[in-house]
């Protein structure tokens, strides 16, 4: 009996190392997919999404190294809508410029891309992935493949009858991206707090449904964001909290058929983004309130708190953003920081689905 617990104990140990190397790796995947978030803002921003006309997974690592080869790059940029009708005349230098944020961009996805692959390759060589998590980490890897194809999808959008990327199409990129970080962290930290012998999971406890609204509420909003974004729509109606002179503005409903406003007037897209900003901050105090009366859960306090402060910040970045007409550093922030609020409501629900009532189990869990 001493020895068949003594192997144990070394399984549980060994399993305990692999859990905290796998989570440090994921960890390191999730902060490149931050800058990835944070760099794609910046290329939006300056409008620099269009200046590379092609896809090449492979090739176009390498940027061009010559002068010869930057005219040649230049040139298929003069070929598309954006040039021709908003940039004609662009000097090379002001070409440099746009192609190197959006060459760093699709340099970063690849890097992402190696550094999920090769881990999980020499992880799951070595027998070091438990069962349960191995279908995870694949369909970590196929959403990865997934945002490789939607990013091309987006760029094409732009490169023949218009002079900028769908809308749609870069809401469903955002979203995508957000998406997979919250995917990979929650895994990570299912790793970190869940018990050794607990199955990949655990059921939930009181608050793991309103954790989940809220993060599902949270993905919508960062589409409508996705929205604003595509269509530029912070840069009219610069007011708060009136709109238009108004709190709920005239013209809401102009298009027809009517569903196309939620998507294409640039009025009714921002203002459904303010709306839908309040209500998860209103959501997140009451599930916040509720925590705080509840003596069973007094674990769960601090994190829930955490996730009413990050959204007030968030709130307030976007309404700084919107006065100031969308200045490059505030909207880069706002963007950046909805990781911030993400890694927080991803916290919470996964602790809210480990939670049993028992204070005393959830500290103990490892961190």
């Amino acid at each position: 009996m001493t020895d068949l617990a003594v192997s144990f104990e070394r399984t549980a140990e060994q399993r305990a190392r692999d859990r905290r190397a796998i989570r440090v790796w994921l960890y390191g995947v999730c902060l490149l997919i931050f800058a990835m978030i944070v760099v794609g803002g910046a290329t939006r921003l300056t409008e620099s999404g269009l200046s590379i006309t092609e896809w090449k997974p492979i090739h176009g690592v390498i940027p061009p190294l010559s002068v010869a080869e930057w005219e040649e790059e230049l040139e298929k940029y003069r070929q598309i809508p954006e040039y021709q009708l908003i940039n004609k005349g662009m000097s090379l230098a002001e070409f440099k410029f746009i192609y190197w944020w959006e060459w760093s961009h699709r340099l970063l996805g690849r890097v992402i891309g190696v550094a999920f692959f090769l881990p999980l390759v020499w992880f799951w060589a070595r027998g070091r992935v438990e069962p349960w998590l191995r279908p995870w980490l694949i369909g970590g890897f196929v959403l990865g493949g997934m945002q490789g194809v939607i990013g091309w999808w987006m760029v094409a959008s732009g490169l023949v009858d218009r002079v900028d990327v769908s809308q749609y199409r870069l809401a469903t990129h955002l979203t995508l991206a957000c998406l997979i970080l919250a995917y990979l962290l929650a895994l990570a930290r299912h790793l970190a707090l869940a018990p050794l012998d607990g199955p990949a999971r655990q059921g939930g406890g009181r608050y793991s449904g309103a954790a989940a609204v809220l993060l599902a509420l949270l993905g919508v909003q960062i589409f409508l964001g996705g929205l604003v974004a595509g269509l530029n729509a912070g840069l009219t109606f610069n007011t708060w909290p009136l709109m238009d002179g108004a709190w709920i503005p005239d013209g809401l409903w102009l298009m027809q058929p009517a569903w196309l406003n939620h998507f294409e007037n640039v009025l009714t897209v921002q203002f459904q983004h303010r709306v839908t900003a309040y209500l998860l901050v209103l959501a997140a105090v009451w599930v916040a309130v509720s925590v705080w009366r509840n003596g069973n859960a007094r674990a769960l306090r601090p994190v829930a708190l955490a996730v009413v402060g990050v959204l007030l910040v968030q709130m307030t970045l976007g309404i700084l953003t919107l006065l100031g007409h969308v200045p490059f550093t505030l909207a880069l922030f706002h963007q950046g920081f909805i990781v911030i609020v993400l890694a927080a409501m991803v916290e919470f629900w996964i602790r809210a689905r480990l939670h049993t009532g028992n204070a005393a189990r959830v500290s103990t869990f490892r961190r």
